[in-house]
């Protein structure tokens, strides 16, 4: 009796064979194809627009008529529905990185916010649980997108510096350890930064850490002292008083009010 390997190599060989483009051509002169029309690309193009010029409201709206679990005029991907949609999930989230990323996002920013929502969908098993996860990723990378809108700066030291600073964020950064890696001197990168952001280099970097200790507060279980050593502050009583100076309330309090969820690691 032939095993089921058996006729598996047996496919194989025939496609070795045969070539997945002859099969095409039989599918593309095939009766199936005929019934398939995809979207015009226009309504596509939109979105993307909407993603990376950091539309909020149009993004939402797109989200609440769930066009992404809309099959009509979109390419089958995989005869399983939840395998498809995860396949159409990496498509668009490979797109909206490098188009975000083209329209002033940080590099390490949009690949990290890409390979975090792509790694999270071995956690998904059902297509409301995959379009739940686009309209997070969407709506996330549209907010960071409509905030670098609004705080936009076109020097190329400065966006090098933005993202030297969020590699390095859970280090110390010093303006001298920037202006090196930029090839300028320290005194020229701290006037350009300050007007171009409107920040001092040190109070920009004391913002950022802190931002990232917000998202340690309200999603993991860390002592203040292993965020305040995470994010390499000199002390927990600095981490605390930066902390209060920027948001108004000590982190404790933050956590109190905000805490979501239990993180295994540390981001």
């Amino acid at each position: 009796m032939q095993s089921i390997t058996d006729d598996a190599d047996g496919v194989h060989q025939k496609r070795g064979t045969m070539g997945y483009q002859n099969e095409w051509l039989l599918y593309e002169a095939g009766d199936e194809i005929d019934e398939l029309e995809h979207r015009q690309p226009t309504e596509e193009f939109q979105f993307y627009q909407a993603v990376t010029s950091g539309d909020v409201e149009a993004v939402r709206k797109n989200c609440e008529e769930e066009r992404f679990t809309d099959s009509e005029g979109v390419g089958v991907l995989s005869k399983n529905s939840v395998t498809n949609l995860k396949y159409h999930f990496v498509i668009t989230t490979a797109m909206i990185t490098r188009l975000c990323r083209q329209n002033g996002m940080e590099l390490e920013q949009a690949f990290r916010m890409s390979d975090f929502y792509i790694q999270s969908l071995d956690e998904i098993h059902t297509v409301q649980g995959v379009q739940r996860l686009h309209h997070e990723m969407v709506l996330d990378y549209t907010e960071k997108m409509q905030k670098i809108h609004r705080s936009d700066t076109t020097s190329k030291h400065i966006n090098l510096c933005k993202e030297y600073i969020y590699s390095h964020i859970k280090e110390r950064i010093t303006i001298e350890e920037l202006a090196d890696r930029l090839g300028v001197s320290a005194s020229y990168l701290s006037r350009l930064f300050k007007k171009e952001t409107g920040d001092s280099v040190s109070a920009y970097i004391r913002r950022q850490k802190i931002e990232m200790a917000k998202n340690l507060l309200r999603y993991s279980d860390y002592a203040l002292i292993e965020i305040a050593n995470h994010l390499s502050f000199s002390s927990q009583s600095h981490f605390i008083q930066q902390f209060r100076e920027l948001v108004g309330m000590t982190p404790k309090k933050y956590r109190d009010l905000n805490h979501v969820i239990q993180w295994d690691t540390m981001v």
